[in-house]
């Protein structure tokens, strides 16, 4: 352990001398309070320390300590349905020693020493076990069998293992290694600027259905991916995070606050225990993981809450399972970059982030993919990374945004003023896109229909039309379109406020699966292709826009999802006759 005194204070940059046996990213206790900080930067003796709690009151002389260990995360049983700090401070266990308000220097481990957990082996002695293998399962919640795996590095025989209730410190099996004996326990440590190692990374070929028709058929994302979802304040951001947690094809969720507001990490935690799951019909909370780093607490530690979380959402992916990580937001975490930076004294790049926010943004980012994991039976699993952006003003020039843009394959644009007029999910279908849709197409034409694409390319189509035309209307008025182009600004219409609205607080509405996503699409087309040869025939589109049908058509989304294929075949069939009669059959 290197030991040292501090030298200099600048906010929650410490700089400390005496640590020349330290290293780069070493964990190090400050001052006699014992603050969290970690090194990030070597001078000789000197030592640059990024502290991540409150720095007031500290002053040169105070002594400064190095643990010998990076800035590492637990991970074992006990993570499902925890809220933690950026750092894996556990906020219920530090709530009941400090109160409400988060005191310096309180030290609480991440995960619950008395609890037990039953221990089930699924290795026997004599077994031969490698690294990611399965040594055994804990049933951490309802919904959530904990696979615990054999940590990196480690390879032999299993000398001893045995079912039984264990605290996650308690020693379960004994490897016998070349050179020792290895206790392992349900704890595992990792550092958190570290990528858990797998075995090979899979082409984002599946999408993670969401629910949410703008996503899913406009501009999908796949499991594995990773999304931006910029827009300004009070464009609808965090609700559609919230949206997207709760409805996502993911088994476990890992949300992270990195520098919101503390009424949003509030909301989360009063919503998700009452929210049930769909496909269980349990509590969400059975499957979160929460890192709430709210606006009020120190800057410096948003800089390592999104690698907290994306560690922890590895973890759960070595375990075969679909993760959602989201982070709310990644220009919270810049400001962060920002200000250690300048507190540095480094080289400002543009708008005052390091140089370096780019590469730094990439390395985050690149943790997702959809991976066979490590061990002899390699379970497939994936992270799904979708990343908040809050640009000043809205303006996506800024360097955060442009240098997320240049890592994410899909652009989801929030737009405020479709959030005023209580459009939901607020994302702008002109300058949103998904670069996953020439790789996702097989599986859309496979499992819900070989003309699945075909559809959604008319629908864009018609979108981009009806901003064109919109511009003439501007300029001539109404009256001056064809009969044609009325009826194309209608079928637009239509596909905005019948397919690309939402009704969050709508059973039927807030989640629609995806086969009744191409049903009501192919019902808003079907109207349109045949109104068109409606028109040809002689009807008048005031005719065609007036008929019942259409009604029925806006109002399929709140169909039950069970009778969905039922009512569409009724209201095609009635699409067909009430068009059939807009036109005089005996001039043809």
């Amino acid at each position: 352990m290197s030991k040292g005194i501090i030298k200099k204070v600048a906010g929650p940059l410490v700089v400390s001398e005496g640590m020349k046996d330290a290293n780069m990213f070493d964990v190090v206790k400050v001052s006699d309070e014992r603050l969290i900080g970690e090194i990030i930067e070597m001078h000789g003796d000197k030592a640059s320390i990024q502290v991540y709690e409150e720095t007031s009151g500290l002053g040169p002389g105070a002594p400064v300590e190095s643990i010998g260990e990076p800035l590492s995360v637990e991970l074992g049983p006990g993570l499902i349905g925890s809220i933690f700090d950026g750092i894996q401070r556990p906020l219920d266990a530090i709530m009941q020693i400090a109160g409400n308000n988060l005191k310096r220097g309180v030290e609480v481990p991440a995960l619950k020493r008395e609890k037990k957990w039953s221990f089930v082996p699924t290795v026997s002695i004599e077994d031969t076990v490698e690294p990611g293998d399965i040594i055994g399962i804990v049933s951490e919640t309802e919904l959530v069998k904990h696979k615990i795996m054999v940590p990196n590095g480690v390879y032999g025989v299993v000398k001893l293992i045995k079912r039984g209730n264990y605290s996650v410190d308690e020693t379960v099996a004994i490897i016998k290694t070349e050179k020792e004996e290895k206790e392992l326990s349900l704890l595992q440590k990792w550092p958190v600027r570290v990528a858990r190692p797998f075995k090979k990374k899979l082409l984002p070929d599946m999408p993670l259905i969401t629910g949410q028709r703008v996503i899913d058929t406009l501009f999908p994302i796949a499991k594995g991916g990773v999304a931006a979802v910029p827009g300004p304040f009070g464009s609808g951001k965090t609700v559609v995070q919230h949206q997207l947690a709760k409805w996502a094809d993911a088994d476990i969720v890992v949300y992270i606050g990195c520098g919101e507001r503390g009424n949003e990490m509030t909301d989360v935690l009063n919503e998700f225990p009452e929210l049930i799951d769909p496909k269980t019909g349990q509590p969400l909370m059975k499957r979160t993981v929460l890192i709430a780093n709210t606006s009020d607490m120190p800057v410096a530690a948003r800089e390592a809450s999104i690698y907290t979380g994306i560690t922890i959402a590895e973890y759960f992916r070595d375990m075969g399972y679909s993760v959602a990580l989201m982070a709310d937001s990644t220009s919270r975490w810049a400001e962060a970059l920002r200000e250690m930076s300048g507190r540095l004294q480094e080289m400002p790049g543009e708008e005052g982030y390091p140089a370096y926010l780019g590469s730094r943004l990439a390395q985050f980012y690149e943790r997702a993919g959809r991976v066979m994991s490590l061990g002899k039976n390699s379970r497939e699993g994936a992270l799904s990374v979708i990343g908040a952006v809050s640009p000043p003003g809205g303006d996506i020039s800024e360097p955060v945004s442009q240098a997320t843009l240049r890592i994410v394959k899909v652009f989801w644009g929030l737009d405020a003023s479709l959030a005023y007029r209580r459009h939901f999910p607020a994302i702008n279908w002109l300058n949103s896109y998904s670069l996953y849709v020439d790789t996702l197409s097989n599986w859309f034409s496979k499992k819900v229909d070989p003309s699945f694409m075909e559809y959604r390319a008319k629908m864009i189509k018609l979108l981009q039309d009806e901003a064109e035309l919109e511009e003439i209307v501007k300029l001539v008025g109404i009256d001056a379109l064809s009969s044609k182009d009325r009826l194309k600004l209608e079928a637009a219409r239509s596909i905005r406020e019948d397919f690309l609205h939402q009704n969050a607080f709508n059973n039927d509405d807030t989640y629609t699966p995806i086969k009744k996503q191409f049903l009501l699409m192919k019902l808003v087309l079907e109207f349109y292709n045949l109104s068109v040869q409606a028109i040809e025939k002689g009807a008048l589109v005031e005719t065609l826009l007036s008929l019942p049908v259409r009604e029925q058509i806006g109002r399929f989304k709140y169909v039950d999802n069970k009778k969905s294929a039922e009512e569409y075949k009724n209201i095609s069939e009635k699409i067909a006759a009430e068009v059939g009669t807009t036109w005089n059959k005996e001039d043809f």
